[in-house]
């Protein structure tokens, strides 16, 4: 009897120990993985990718696959690069001054760059291919924008004009001529029907596309106008520009949302997140800003450049943000 006492004491104690073992091989298992997820937040700023070219870049725009990175030159030169890596996929030279501004189709098979030898470009996306030259402009084209369905451009620039042609032709189609200064930005509505276009003559104006009847203008702003950006859901328009605010209104009415005053010189470059809920805004004063688009309240501030924000844009994921001064560089934003 003592002896199979004493094998029952030492099994419920096996039970014991082999039960302890097993509660620490599971919590074992649990908490790495926990950790591991949060050493997976990125904080807010983290830099990814800085490139340094001989020519200052001074526009950049993200390809809808999330993938690439096209930039425009001082040079003249337009590159696409791997948005994670930074390689160089290919470099086009037609332009034969600044690059100031350019797009992606929504497929992604083609772009469109804007620049100061009065033309407008347009290239196959995978090969740098040229496929077409716009020459409608008669001076200096700083902006250039496609409509949602990939069929017409529009661009604009300092002969106070925003033309729209075949994207494929080039084909002039219409010419706006409802401004009385530069034109510097241009932004298509969601639905392809309006376009908001930002000038020097301290307005922003909403028109349609296809006749060039304008229902609005808006003039909040004292100074001259340098950016716009038509919200994704095509209620709202920000606005920013040499007053050093950054303003949102009603895309039908013109009424006025609201303004933010965070930066501390003039906003050269705006984009909403894909969702909506943000709004980036790009500084002579070195910054960029993302602030809530709704309440206005700031969410972070990046401090990375050294020089005037040029253009920037989200990815499509919304994740990060690409901004360019004298060159590029890839940000972390949530």
């Amino acid at each position: 009897m003592y002896t199979l006492r004493t094998i029952k004491s030492l099994l419920v104690i096996g039970c014991f120990v082999i039960t302890t073992l097993l509660l620490i091989a599971c919590s074992a298992r649990v908490v790495p993985a926990v950790v591991s997820e949060q050493t997976k937040r990125i904080p807010l700023g983290t830099t990814f990718l800085t490139t340094r070219s001989a020519s200052s870049v001074f526009t950049v725009a993200w390809s809808p696959n999330g993938k690439h990175l096209a930039l425009g030159y001082a040079d003249g030169s337009v590159q696409v690069r791997n948005a994670t890596t930074g390689k160089i996929d290919f470099t086009v030279r037609g332009h034969s001054d600044h690059v100031w501004a350019l797009a992606w189709s929504r497929d992604g098979k083609r772009l469109a760059t804007a620049s100061w030898d009065h033309t407008v470009q347009v290239w196959d996306a995978t090969t740098g291919t040229s496929v077409l030259t716009y020459r409608g402009h008669t001076d200096l084209v700083l902006a250039v924008a496609w409509s949602p369905d990939g069929t017409r451009i529009a661009s604009s620039g300092s002969d106070n004009t925003v033309q729209i042609w075949d994207a494929t032709s080039g084909q002039h189609m219409f010419t706006y001529r409802g401004h009385s200064g530069t034109v510097e930005s241009v932004t298509w509505s969601p639905d392809g029907s309006r376009i908001a276009s930002a000038s020097f003559d301290q307005t922003v104006q909403v028109w349609d596309a296809t006749t060039g009847h304008h229902p609005l203008s808006y003039r909040g702003h004292i100074h001259y106008v340098w950016a716009v950006a038509w919200s994704p859901d095509g209620k709202h328009i920000a606005s920013g520009g040499m007053d050093d605010t950054v303003q949102v209104w009603n895309a039908t009415t013109g009424k006025h949302t609201l303004t933010y005053h965070g930066h501390t010189n003039a906003i050269q470059a705006l984009a909403w997140s894909p969702d909506g809920q943000r709004l980036a805004s790009g500084s002579w004063d070195t910054t960029v800003q993302v602030w809530n688009a709704t309440t206005g309240h700031q969410t972070f501030t990046y401090r990375g450049h050294a020089d005037i924000i040029g253009s920037l844009a989200w990815s499509p994921d919304g994740k990060r943000i690409a901004s360019v001064d004298d060159q590029l560089k890839v940000w972390q934003a949530s």
